[in-house]
């Protein structure tokens, strides 16, 4: 049987492993695609830790995924060898839930989860649901696409679903994978973008994404700091650090929304009067589920010229890619070339 090379962990805590693994035949439902580039998330963590529900092992981890498809199952015939395809987080429904059984796919209770619920991306071939997958328009590379199937729709859609409009002070909390980002799509929006980041070593970055303000917050407290500035229609929180988001939840103004986009292993510390003053919010989002959200993301990051900042790696350093994303040393994305 054919063979291909793919990264997989097999046991929580256990390291990634290189191995060779027969090339998945795909059923009546999936879609086999040659995998071009893989981009490393914080999600991919999950399946080092174990902390997913359901999870079984092995498994590939890997969720924002851009290939060509190299053979597709007989229901699946919208799809032909050769097109260009995509695959985020969103793996598709459960099918077994209430939502599910009447049809309303689109409200899932439980979907399924790329890389998690089934292998991922890190890998030279992967198999997915016809239901998970996207097309990749021409305009974009492997590349600087796959970013955009996780970290950017997550951003993307969270200012998207806020409400945010032009000329409102919208700050970004973390200038790392999400961060950058959000930056991006904030200014392109119209919004007037605050970059709140611990130092000053990305201040002069800040400005090249077309930031129109920077807060250090090692220095300032950045709940007064945007307070003083009119307080922020929405801070879109992308840094892991709990205690970041517990010190900007007071820079919210009225009816301000906080977005929490990454992920934070401890609990974020408020009094609930900080929410009920000016009927502020807090929002959990990790990007709606279905393929009109990557496709509107990959459409407007486009048309508004929206490109991640990356670094490749080729599949044999594929624990250097996530070490790097995790200690926040790569600029900024972490991608995997698995064909090198």
């Amino acid at each position: 049987m054919p063979s291909m090379r793919a990264i997989q962990v097999n046991a929580p805590g256990g390291a990634f492993e290189l191995v060779n693994k027969e090339i998945p035949a795909p059923g009546d439902e999936d879609i086999l695609i040659r995998v071009e580039a893989c981009g490393v998330c914080h999600g991919d963590a999950l399946v080092r830790e174990g902390r997913y529900p359901g999870l079984q092992y092995p498994r590939i981890p890997g969720h924002e995924v851009v290939g060509v498809v190299a053979e597709a199952g007989r229901n699946a015939a919208e799809w032909q060898a050769g097109q260009r395809i995509g695959l985020g987080w969103y793996g598709g429904p459960c099918r077994n839930c209430n939502a599910c059984r009447r049809g309303e796919y689109y409200r899932c209770e439980s979907p399924l989860a790329s890389g998690l619920s089934f292998d991922g991306g890190y890998a030279e071939y992967l198999l997915a649901p016809r239901q998970a997958v996207v097309r990749i328009p021409d305009e974009l590379g492997p590349v600087e696409a796959a970013p955009l199937l996780c970290a950017g729709r997550t951003t993307f859609d969270a200012l998207r679903t806020s409400g945010a409009r032009g000329g409102d002070l919208v700050a970004v909390l973390g200038l790392g994978g999400l961060g950058h980002l959000a930056v991006q799509y904030a200014v392109k929006f119209g919004c007037k973008t605050i970059v709140l980041s611990r130092g000053k070593d990305k201040q002069d970055l800040a400005y090249q994404l077309g930031a129109h303000g920077y807060i250090d917050t090692d220095t300032t407290n950045p709940g007064e700091a945007l307070r003083k500035l009119g307080g922020a229609r929405l801070i879109l929180s992308t840094a892991p650090s709990a205690k970041a988001v517990s010190a900007v939840i007071d820079g919210l103004g009225s009816d301000g929304q906080l977005f929490l986009l990454g992920m934070q292993n401890e609990p974020i510390m408020l009094f609930p009067f900080q929410l009920m003053r000016g009927g502020r919010s807090i929002h959990g989002s990790m990007g709606r589920p279905g393929e009109n959200t990557i496709d509107d993301t990959l459409k407007f990051s486009i048309m508004a010229n929206v490109r991640p900042q990356v670094e490749t790696f080729p599949l044999a350093q594929a624990a250097e890619a996530f070490d790097k994303m995790m200690t926040a040393r790569v600029h900024f994305r972490s991608v995997i070339l698995p064909q090198q």
